[in-house]
């Protein structure tokens, strides 16, 4: 696991490897749809995440700008993030592909909620986006209860 003596320090690519909330090699992928705001989501950014959703990418410059910012954005998801045993990527890749049948949910152990969203569409979709915004707290708050026990 990386340690930070501070937030400002360069993680170097060893640690980067080492890392076990949010992956780098994930963010890039998702910075490929970065102006629609995924990678943003995924680092836990959501109010910028929703300005690059309606400006693409604030016309697509700050998406250019947001290649380089990678490492900081994860370095930061990583420190804000509770690690443990439900994985920030898995959540956040079912959020993506599945989140309209609440599988995500069904992963994070909130089973109510993952049926209902299996039978409603993810609450016809306003659930998917409150999940969205709060996915990194959900697990993070998840994995500091699976913790306790």
């Amino acid at each position: 696991m990386a340690t930070y003596a501070s937030a400002d320090r360069r993680a170097y690519p060893s640690e980067l490897a080492d890392s076990n909330t949010h992956s780098l090699l994930v963010g890039y992928a998702l910075w490929l749809f970065g102006f629609l705001g995924a990678h943003r989501f995924y680092y836990g950014k959501p109010i910028t995440g929703t300005i690059w959703f309606f400006t693409l990418g604030l016309l697509f410059i700050g998406w250019i700008i947001d290649f380089f910012l990678m490492p900081s954005l994860q370095r930061d998801a990583e420190i804000e993030s509770t690690p443990g045993p439900i994985n920030h990527t898995i959540a956040w890749l079912l959020l993506t592909f599945l989140g309209v049948f609440g599988a995500h949910r069904l992963y994070m152990g909130k089973w109510i909620t993952g049926i209902v969203y299996f039978f409603t569409a993810g609450l016809v979709g306003v659930g998917v986006l409150y999940d969205f915004w709060t996915l990194n707290g959900q697990v993070s708050e998840r994995n500091t209860e699976l913790e306790t026990y």
